[in-house]
């Protein structure tokens, strides 16, 4: 979803530095893998195109986080019974 963001620190040697990858367009979401020793963190389309990828060694990487978009105000879905998930119904 637009606005899904990763960032990265790495180390690199006598410093850190921080990489930031965004999913940039709507309908696009941002999928982080750990394969054979690589960190790769990947912009994909809603049809499961790679756009760009980002891979780091996972040896250097000291952090990974995982930004979602946060959830935007439902008020105007409550007339229509829209709820996010996990909401429990009020009885």
């Amino acid at each position: 979803m637009k606005g899904d963001r990763v960032e990265i620190v790495v180390d690199a040697g006598d410093t850190t530095r921080t990489y930031e990858v965004v999913a940039s367009r709507a309908g696009r979401r941002v999928e982080t893998a750990v394969r054979r020793g690589v960190v790769e963190v990947s912009e994909v389309t809603r049809t499961g195109a790679v756009v760009r990828t980002a891979r780091f060694m996972a040896n250097r990487v000291l952090a990974l986080v995982e930004q979602p978009v946060p959830l935007q105000d439902t008020s105007e879905g409550a007339g229509r019974g829209v709820r996010p998930l996990g909401d429990v119904p009020e009885s």
